[in-house]
């Protein structure tokens, strides 16, 4: 992967960055530059697929460049660039890429949001919230085409978690709005460049990532730097997105529209089984990390302590308030409805 770094240099030299493949394209070619939250070998399953289908069945007529994690920008400046035009699309949840809406604390890894996979298509597709994404974005130039879920989000760390004391003073890898809440337990959460925690880890200036699921703890190469895996986990699914460019989208034929947000559903749909089924293969067969927990009962109070940052997060703004009630809502759907949307 082309670091920022590299990418710096390389500008400073008269060379750009180049994209994970070009074609040959004939002059009539729209193309357009999309960047991803993932690095290498993650953005293989979470958006190269869906990239590689448009390009195939657009052909001639359009073309993606994609870009991994930091390789045009830095993660958080993803929203200005999006914004600007400099990139044209972009795959990432609304808190990394520090968007200014009044739902950026709701995507990555909103606390105890979800429980499964399957509650975020639910909740942004019949409970409304895709409404208040396509709204809260329009205002700012950017089109909000999908979103979908990803890994539920747990601790790997170097040494192992078995009670909310083991977490205190923890430096961990995590999202801006799951590091605030975690915070009162001790967490120290740490911002740094996607490609930089392997090192961190190795070198201590990490003590875990409470970042992914296990599957993406193997895929990334996490795994091999660290030792324990947390079976607890503060959100069933990571909340993230494909946006555009507003004029950018309103210039392509009706038919290429269509074409980019079919893909992008199948990405979402390819994320559904890839992420579930390894969650479960790699805690049973996978070799690199012990599984830990947390007594059921101890872990009751990180869950409570949700539902009051739930309260908080309300208090904020009218549409704040608004998100929160279709969460508060849909949960308590779901628990009235028993086996097997909630168990206990």
């Amino acid at each position: 992967m082309t670091t920022r770094r590299k990418f710096l240099k390389a500008t400073a030299l008269g060379a750009a960055a180049a994209p994970l493949a070009t074609p040959a394209l004939a002059q009539s070619t729209i193309t357009w530059r999309l960047q991803t939250y993932a690095g290498t070998p993650l953005s293989d399953h979470v958006v190269k697929p869906a990239v590689d289908m448009f390009n195939k069945i657009a052909g001639d007529r359009m073309q993606i460049e994609l870009y991994l994690a930091d390789q045009l920008v830095p993660t958080g400046e993803l929203f200005q660039a999006l914004q600007r035009g400099t990139i044209d699309a972009v795959q990432s949840d609304d808190d990394s890429m520090a968007s200014p809406t009044e739902v950026t604390v709701f995507g990555g890894y909103f606390p105890f949001g979800s429980r499964y996979s399957l509650d975020v298509p639910v909740l942004f597709n019949q409970y409304g919230l895709k409404e208040i994404w396509d709204e809260e974005y329009s205002k700012v130039g950017v089109k909000h085409i999908s979103a979908g879920s990803w890994d539920p989000c747990h601790f790997a760390t170097k040494d192992p978690i078995r009670s909310l004391e083991d977490l205190k003073g923890k430096r961990v890898f995590t999202f801006p709005t799951a590091g605030r809440f975690l915070a009162q337990f001790g967490v120290v959460p740490v911002t740094l460049p996607w490609e930089d925690i392997e090192v961190a880890m190795q070198t201590g200036e990490l003590d875990g990532v409470a970042w992914s699921g296990i599957t993406e703890d193997y895929t990334v190469g996490w795994s091999k730097v660290t030792n324990y895996f947390l079976t607890n986990n503060i959100s069933g699914a990571w909340i993230g997105h494909f946006f555009a460019n507003m004029e950018r989208w309103n210039e392509l034929p009706e038919d290429l529209q269509t074409l980019f947000q079919v893909c992008c559903d199948q990405s979402h749909y390819y994320r559904q089984w890839w992420y579930w089924g390894g969650e479960a293969d790699l805690r049973v067969n996978g070799t690199e990390m012990e599984l830990t927990s947390i007594p059921d009962a101890e872990w009751a109070t990180v869950e409570a302590a949700a539902l009051t940052f739930w309260d908080e997060i309300a208090a904020e703004s009218e549409t704040k308030a608004k998100v929160v009630e279709i969460f508060k809502r849909y949960n308590a759907d779901m628990q009235k409805a028993g086996r097997p949307y909630r168990y206990g």
